[in-house]
């Protein structure tokens, strides 16, 4: 077990190492919260535009991040012969790789609480066509991206700390106060109850799309025990693009008995079942967490199987 969890530390702390992964993480929260910033004119459903796009890029953000930090702790590791060397002490392939999935469930577990960060905020910020942006919110916050940034700074020139991980946690900290700061102020800087206007539906559907995204991280894992980083994206991108359409392509057909189409349902994974933006809209909140529980559930199975699938291959992986 010790050996396992230093594993997966260590691999955890590789990948906030990964200069891809502090880029993925500032510009995705940067991104979500200008959604909430420009005029759209769509007739008073403007707040909801808002709170489907910053889900969808937390869902795009999740692809792209299980395939660069899935390829960044296992294929170039194999390709390095750093895996090779970690093999030779008393470690077994299949603990090697479950643990590398454990750093990386932690690593996009991070990536998606920054990113939830931003989804409340722009949540609180988005506003129909006879409001304003909130341009206070926004100085506070990127002020504390800013520090994020120079505290990273400080500590690799003075401490000889890495800059890229130190950034990394700093722009959690940092997030998480100026979240805690911008939401005891009303737009106009008055005192306000905390969190007012915070759309809170908004955590559940995050945790649906870290259900997803830990699906993805175990395909890329999958993929990434015998391709590099490229082939794995275009695998997984295919995996992501089909499974937004199993409903269509499969699941008709699995209704009416065509066994491939049953077969094919069963084994693409089914990104809808993971999107619950429209729910939260309408204020469907009373099955949220019940809801959560049986995703759990398809999650596990899943993942097991796919990790299973991994390890298969992985076993059979020269790694000289």
């Amino acid at each position: 077990m010790r050996q396992f969890i230093t594993i997966a530390t260590n691999g955890f702390m590789e990948l906030t190492r990964q200069p891809v992964f502090l880029l993925l993480m500032t510009t995705s929260v940067v991104f979500e919260i200008f959604l909430s910033v420009p005029y759209y004119f769509a007739f008073s459903d403007e707040p909801k535009l808002v709170k489907n796009s910053v889900l969808a890029v937390m869902l795009l953000v999740g692809l792209f991040g299980a395939v660069l930090t899935a390829s960044s702790s296992l294929a170039s590791e194999i390709r390095g012969g750093t895996a090779l060397a970690v093999l030779s002490k008393p470690v077994g392939r299949a603990q090697f790789l479950l643990a590398k999935y454990a750093g990386l469930v932690l690593a996009l577990t991070l990536l998606t609480y920054v990113n939830l960060i931003g989804a409340l905020l722009a949540s609180r910020m988005a506003f129909d066509a006879y409001g304003s942006p909130d341009l206070r919110a926004i100085g506070i916050f990127s002020n504390a991206l800013m520090l994020a940034y120079l505290i990273g700074g400080f500590s690799n020139y003075f401490l000889r700390r890495p800059f890229m991980s130190d950034a990394v946690f700093a722009l959690v900290v940092m997030a998480t106060i100026a979240f805690i700061i911008i939401n005891f102020y009303s737009k106009e800087g008055k005192v306000q109850a905390f969190a007012t206007g915070v759309d809170w539906g908004m955590v559940p559907a995050a945790i649906l799309i870290l259900f997803a995204v830990w699906i993805l991280a175990g395909l890329a894992l999958a993929c990434s025990t015998r391709f590099d980083m490229i082939p794995t994206l275009a695998i997984c991108s295919g995996f992501f693009l089909l499974g937004l359409m199993s409903d269509y392509l499969f699941g008709t057909r699995s209704e009416k008995g065509s066994w491939w189409a049953s077969t094919l349902y069963t084994i693409t994974p089914n990104w809808q079942l993971f999107w619950l933006a429209d729910a939260v809209e309408m204020g469907k909140s009373a099955f949220y967490w019940g809801y959560l529980g049986k995703a759990l559930g398809y999650v596990v199975g899943y993942v097991g199987a796919a990790l299973a699938i991994a390890i298969a291959m992985f076993e059979e992986r020269e790694l000289s």
